[in-house]
């Protein structure tokens, strides 16, 4: 299989990973203008299997070291496929919750309130579990990225000036915040810390991410059967739906919504050999400034903004770039 056997190359891995999950979300905005987001999901959980399943019977199964992906999976103890397949179900209630309460009370209080959160709580869980870096130049690059995205917090507060926030959308970002921020220990549970000699029972990361997608799936047809029939805004939806008022292109949009976060996923996994699980999850998750970048470079989100919130913009990736700089030099150091 496929092994990542420098820090220099892990950093890469883990950029493409921070503009995965920073970009998956571009693939909903086109889509939900023509159907609602718990549909869309349907397809986004499928397409994160299919990618997970690709890379397993293919850069996970090729080459001599480490284990191929189907003798991986047969010699996993039950622990082990627990604890992965957990993190799919976690992550999946996490992600609805989050995209709840972005539809409730908008991008300015959801995405930094729960990612916010998730970050901090990611970083820490994954290092006292694993003790991976530097942990003052680590959490000083974490401290940085968080004020980065208070920093997005207040220039989209000021750009809704005016408009109310939801206690109800505030305390669901704070859940899947707190749910975000354990996913990824579960599935870190679940792999081998020497990817060239897996130690018996635990996974590689390809097939700890393949249990993981498995899991975000079947816990679809709990979580999101729920958000459909119960949504919390707006009107109901039914599993006829999905078939009557999906085109192809609607389809595949979704699926490549899927394949874009679990190409992210499975970076991350890899490069955690070389990172550190926290350094790992704390790089992924400054997704929320990529996700800003689109809003603000593509999307044109802030083009009549004031100059003062301008301001803020310039601000918070200064400051996310140099917590970025900390965070990737914490295992350098």
């Amino acid at each position: 299989m496929l092994i990542i056997q420098s820090y220099a190359t892990a950093v890469i891995l883990l950029i493409i990973t921070m503009l995965c999950w920073g970009s998956w979300a571009n693939t909903q905005k086109l889509a939900t203008q023509k159907w609602p987001f718990q549909l869309f999901y349907w397809d986004y959980t499928l397409g994160i299997v299919l990618l997970s399943l690709v890379f397993g019977l293919t850069i996970g199964s090729s080459g001599e070291l480490g284990r191929g992906f189907w003798e991986d999976l047969q010699q996993a103890e039950g622990s082990s496929l627990r604890s992965a397949f957990i993190g799919g179900i976690v992550f999946n209630l996490a992600n609805l919750l989050l995209v709840a309460a972005i539809d409730i009370a908008g991008m300015a209080v959801a995405f930094p309130v729960g990612i916010g959160l998730a970050l901090v709580l990611g970083v820490i869980v994954n290092y006292v579990a694993v003790p991976v870096g530097n942990p003052w130049m680590l959490f000083g690059g974490v401290l940085l990225i968080t004020v980065a995205i208070v920093l997005d917090a207040m220039a989209y507060r000021q750009k809704e000036q005016g408009k109310s926030v939801s206690n109800e959308g505030l305390w669901l970002s704070i859940i899947a915040g707190v749910l975000m921020g354990f996913f990824f220990r579960f599935v870190a549970a679940s792999v081998a810390t020497d990817f060239e000699y897996p130690q018996a029972g635990l996974m590689t990361p390809y097939t700890a991410v393949f249990v993981f997608a498995v899991g975000i799936f079947l816990s679809n047809f709990i979580w999101n059967t729920i958000f459909m029939y119960r949504p919390l805004k707006g009107e109901r939806v039914t599993f006829s739906d999905y078939f009557s008022q999906g085109s192809t292109r609607l389809h595949l949009i979704g699926i490549l919504g899927g394949v874009i976060w679990c190409v992210g996923m499975s970076f991350s996994m890899l490069a955690s050999e070389q990172a550190g699980f926290a350094i790992s999850y704390g790089l992924g998750q400054g997704a929320t400034m990529v996700a800003a970048a689109w809003g603000v470079f593509v999307w044109r989100e802030f083009a009549e903004a004031p100059s003062k919130t301008q301001r803020l913009i310039y601000a918070m990736f200064a400051f996310f770039v140099i917590g970025l700089a900390l965070v990737i030099a914490a295992r350098v150091v």
